[in-house]
């Protein structure tokens, strides 16, 4: 695998987002790649650590469908009898 391969795949690493045969082809890039590989990785993580850190937090999943139900509700009030 190119090293640009791995930098596209190692993105998708970090979100768990490979599949275990993509894993598989990962770790041995990985290991190709040596310390430019692991350097990448890093850098990756701390990126979406930043990410995830500066993102509010989603409204509990409770909360958004009481409210969901409560707007369908007042439009339809008889899609919500029985």
């Amino acid at each position: 695998m190119t090293f640009e391969g791995f930098q596209n795949y190692a993105r998708l690493y970090v979100v768990g987002a490979l599949d275990p045969e993509e894993m598989e082809k990962f770790e041995l890039a990985r290991e190709q790649h040596g310390p430019a590989a692991q350097e990448f990785v890093d850098e990756c993580n701390c990126r979406h650590e930043s990410l995830t850190l500066s993102l509010k937090p989603a409204a509990k999943r409770h909360a958004i469908k009481t409210r969901l139900l409560s707007m369908v509700g007042q439009r339809h009030p008889t899609l919500l009898e029985g």
